[in-house]
């Protein structure tokens, strides 16, 4: 039996066009340095130009706006150390999201050597940020926010649009962590209205180990990494040419299918939901249950460890949180900052479907784990807790809310239909992906 992927939020695979268009830059005559005037040198730096022009098509930024990295975690602290230490002498107070990533978290609190102040502005139960907290933490002195387009952990989106406008007109720098977002959703860089906005490739069928930060023209930053100053002076080092083509094939390929991957992982993602909720009690949606990322489903199986669930079904590649946290008996700093209940924690599983997920891979998913669960239950006896019997959470339909949906695998395609159709009219269908096996 086949492997089924689930964990498509800690990295997804290189897509073949990716590989395809990096393989030149690996071979023989594509090893130029981007800093060289002689013409190999000047054939790579073409070549990230073209990137660039494929963010500013992308994400609507500057090509002169874009600094390539290593990655997500450098370009979250490229951005937090960056613009703090340029700009301390208007102040020192930096606020951060309690659920943020950890790159983001301690990059802030790394800073409180140098006599910076951080505080965390909470979230709600469902990992949101919402304005009115975030108004309430602003100080004087602040000088710089960061809140995460997406939740990593859960996929609670925040609706960052509506933070930018409760910073407009208060000098105060705007970071966004954008890693899981960008590509799954809308990421236009004037929309968020952020000053600065992070990206990893490999989240998005890129290659592991370069990323993005995208600077708003005329920003200040102090560079982390210091040399002959590439990357307009912000970006120290020899720039892997190689993985930034592939990065800008994985954004230019997110760019192309967005719209149509994602109404299916929505689908896919909702019927999986269903599936499970037909087969078992007890199972709870984790995270806002309609602002949320289009392929990531956090659920706990009440009475039972998500670890246990994992080890049950070794076909099925998923985890119980980031994989940081994956299969860890400590509450993950994300599900603490939305005041989760440590029991339902710990019975949790983040699944996260692909651009190539199928339905078939949903079904036999969804009966592993209801069959994992059910004996996992039934072993516990007399000391399963009684919530594990409580009715167990339905997807909403987006449309009107407060319905339900349901999988109805009649007619020509399947899809997921909101339970009052046809009246609500909302319908995503399962077709198959392009690429599927």
């Amino acid at each position: 039996m086949r492997d089924v992927y689930l964990d498509n939020a800690a990295t997804t695979p290189v897509a073949p066009e990716v590989l395809e268009a990096m393989l030149p830059w690996l071979r023989e005559g594509g090893h130029g340095n981007p800093s060289c005037q002689h013409r190999v040198g000047q054939a790579a730096k073409k070549a990230l130009d073209g990137v660039r022009r494929q963010f500013v098509a992308t994400f609507g930024c500057g090509s002169d706006e874009v600094v390539f990295t290593s990655g997500g975690t450098e370009s979250n602290n490229l951005a937090i150390k960056g613009a703090a230490l340029a700009h301390m002498d208007r102040g020192k107070h930096i606020v951060v999201g309690a659920a943020e990533h950890g790159s983001v978290l301690d990059a802030a609190r790394w800073l409180t050597r140098f006599g910076f102040e951080v505080t965390e502005v909470p979230v709600d139960d469902g990992g949101q940020v919402t304005p009115k907290a975030l108004e309430a933490v602003l100080r004087k002195d602040t000088i710089l926010v960061s809140v995460m387009h997406a939740q990593n952990v859960v996929g609670t989106i925040n609706r960052v649009d509506e933070l930018a406008e409760v910073l407009a007109g208060r000098r105060i720098i705007f970071h966004t962590d954008a890693i899981q977002s960008a590509g799954k959703i809308p990421s236009a860089f004037p929309f968020l209205g952020c000053d600065l906005m992070s990206i990893a490739a490999h989240k998005l069928y890129g290659p592991k180990g370069v990323g993005a930060l995208i600077v708003r023209r005329g920003l200040n930053l102090e560079p982390l990494l210091h040399g002959v100053g590439q990357e307009r002076g912000r970006r120290s080092g020899t720039e892997d040419v190689a993985g930034i083509v592939g990065l800008g094939a994985a954004v230019k390929l997110a760019h192309a299918t967005m719209a149509e991957a994602g109404e299916r992982m929505v689908a896919l993602r909702d019927a999986l939901q269903l599936r499970l909720a037909d087969g078992l009690t007890g199972v709870k949606l984790n995270g806002d249950a309609l602002d949320r990322l289009p392929n990531l489903l956090h659920v706990s199986f009440l009475g039972v460890t998500g670890a246990a669930i994992a080890e049950r079904c070794p076909d099925l590649i998923l985890a119980t949180g980031p994989a940081c946290h994956d299969r860890s008996a400590k509450l993950p700093p994300a599900l603490a900052a939305m005041r989760m209940d440590p029991a339902r924690a710990s019975g949790a599983l983040r699944l996260s479907l692909g651009r190539h997920t199928t339905l078939d891979e949903i079904e036999l998913a969804a009966e592993q784990i209801v069959a994992a669960v059910t004996a996992l239950r039934a072993e516990a006896g007399a000391s399963l807790p009684a919530s594990a019997a409580a009715p167990s959470d339905l997807p909403r339909c987006p449309r009107c809310e407060t319905r339900t949906l349901r999988l109805e695998l009649t007619g020509m395609v399947p899809a997921v239909v909101c339970a009052d159709h046809p009246r609500c009219r909302y319908e995503a269908p399962l077709a198959t992906p392009v690429h599927a096996a």
